[in-house]
């Protein structure tokens, strides 16, 4: 992957994080703060605990990464194909800026239920009330479960890597770069109360989401426009 590419991501996942992921998560982050961790505990142990879910996290991202890459080098048959996934890709990643932006509910919209399942609810509840250090980790992987339109957004990056590799080092690159505020937010509730901070962040990561879209259809253009040009060679 280029450098550039990587360091996009790792902007947006860290600006975001501190908007929407502390949104979104935040108030699981507390619970499992709360009802797990003994607060008279060392603060090495309650680090271990935080990096322990957000470890969990990662991994589920990951995994997804090298799903959803895989999905898009399914896609990849052609040419023309491998241009247009791309522009396609581009403009997904645009509406989806816009939706995390608030101005339009793109994302909302392809939401879906899985967290609602008796399922999955029951296994979040047994983990949350488990005091094993395992659990932690078990808890930050289904936390990565949850329907949540950041996620969507790198998974749809991903696949526009049309590779299981690449596909995974994205998801990984973004689960780690949320690490600092999801740690920092088992220390400082306050960065919860913080609102017109996370709304800024969250600003300055969706304009950087629609950049990165426009930067993306434009790959896809070059593509397209010169045969002679791999899909990889857009990302790398």
């Amino acid at each position: 992957m280029e450098t550039v590419n990587i360091i996009t991501i790792i902007s947006i996942a860290f600006l975001g994080s501190f908007g929407h992921c502390i949104g979104m998560c935040g108030g699981i982050v507390l619970a499992y703060s709360t009802i797990k961790i003994d607060p008279q505990s060392s603060k090495i142990s309650q680090s271990a605990a935080h990096l322990l879910y957000s470890f969990g996290r990662v991994l589920t991202y990951t995994v997804l990464g090298a799903i959803f890459g895989a999905l898009g080098g399914v896609a990849t048959f052609s040419n023309n194909a491998n241009g247009f996934l791309l522009v396609f890709t581009g403009f997904v990643m645009v509406f989806a800026g816009l939706s995390l932006m608030g101005k339009i509910k793109f994302l909302t919209v392809i939401e879906h239920s899985f967290s609602s399942s008796s399922l999955y609810k029951n296994a979040f509840k047994r983990v949350l009330n488990s005091k094993s250090n395992l659990s932690f980790f078990v808890l930050g992987m289904l936390n990565g479960l949850l329907p949540c339109g950041f996620v969507y957004f790198f998974a749809i990056t991903a696949a526009s890597t049309a590779s299981p590799l690449y596909g995974a080092l994205v998801m990984a690159i973004f689960g780690l770069s949320t690490i600092p505020a999801m740690f920092g937010l088992g220390f400082l509730t306050s960065l919860t109360s913080a609102t017109s901070f996370r709304k800024m962040m969250m600003s300055l990561s969706s304009i950087a989401v629609i950049l990165y879209g426009a930067y993306t259809i434009y790959n896809g253009y070059e593509y397209i426009s010169n045969p002679q040009k791999t899909l990889r060679d857009c990302h790398h």
